[in-house]
């Protein structure tokens, strides 16, 4: 009996090794200490970094860039970007007690996103390209 319960304890043991090992190899431990929150200055910074910027085409293709801009609204955050006149939307997230819905993401002249509350507000953003560039209007 006594040799039963040794076993069956060194079985736990390599097991729960083995489960904490895979666990590090995928990049977060039992704790998630290896990923990184961000604070609120380096949101900031980050987002000032990702307001508007020229993204080139990769190497081969034509020489053109594509303008990305991150567009704020009360009902959410978009980053779109223009190529010639077609605009894309690149991603969206609503803003909290907000769900997007009615997304047209494009390529095409122009591209929309709704984002709506519970209670039934709603704020539409529709963005086209200028000079190459987003430009939003938002509606409610």
């Amino acid at each position: 009996m006594k040799r039963l319960v040794l076993a069956w304890a060194a079985t736990a043991v390599a097991a729960t090794g083995a489960g904490v090992a895979v666990l590090g190899l995928l990049g977060n431990g039992l704790t998630g200490a290896s990923s990184h929150v961000l604070t609120g200055p380096e949101v900031r910074a980050a987002l000032a970094t990702a307001t508007s910027r020229a993204v080139t085409t990769p190497t081969g293709s034509p020489a053109r860039t594509r303008q990305e801009k991150l567009i704020r609204s009360a009902g959410g955050t978009v980053i779109a970007s223009c190529d010639g006149d077609q605009v894309t939307l690149r991603s969206w997230s609503p803003a909290q007690g907000y769900a997007a819905d009615g997304v047209e993401p494009g390529p095409a002249w122009e591209a929309k996103v709704e984002f709506e509350q519970e209670e039934g507000d709603e704020v539409e953003l529709t963005i086209t390209c200028a000079g190459g560039r987003p430009v939003a209007r938002t509606s409610s």
